[in-house]
């Protein structure tokens, strides 16, 4: 019993220890890592979309590193650090998630600029090309003309 209750409270003692790592060598400063992090989101979302030449699955990380200017240990070192720290890390992905909210209302609005010009150049053409029946028009008035002389 004795023993039973040992192993309890070392169980107990044990798991409530939050271990905070210690910073590493070249740590990737937090507003940078929010801007690598939003990054990073994009360009695995950026994989499951066919690109521009019809290419679908291609992987963008590297380009995000080199964007960034750092390679994947770098980057590991410094996300385990501020994982270890979750309130912050917690802060620093509600940053990122008010970035891709932000990136994804602007792009909305740049899609519907797109198709508002589009729709005022499809009613431009309407008005340019006659209708089916504005050309049948047309016809019968030619023929009855032509008859008529």
């Amino acid at each position: 019993m004795r023993y039973l209750r040992f192993f309890l409270f070392f169980l107990i003692v044990s798991c409530t220890g939050n271990t905070i790592y210690e910073k590493p060598e070249g740590l990737i400063p937090k507003d940078t890592m929010v801007a690598l992090l939003t990054d990073m989101h994009i360009a695995v979302s950026a994989k499951q979309i066919k690109n521009k030449f019809y290419k679908k699955g291609i992987t963008y990380m590297p380009y995000v590193f080199e964007k960034y200017n750092i390679d994947s240990t770098r980057f590991k070192s410094s996300n385990k650090y501020y994982a270890s720290i979750i309130d912050e890390y917690d802060k620093m992905l509600l940053e990122v998630k008010n970035n891709l909210e932000n990136k994804g209302k602007v792009l909305q609005e740049e899609l519907a600029k797109k198709d508002s010009i589009k729709k005022s150049e499809i009613e431009k053409t309407k008005s340019v090309i006659p209708d089916k029946d504005s050309v049948q028009k047309i016809k019968e008035k030619l023929i009855k003309s032509v008859r008529e002389e």
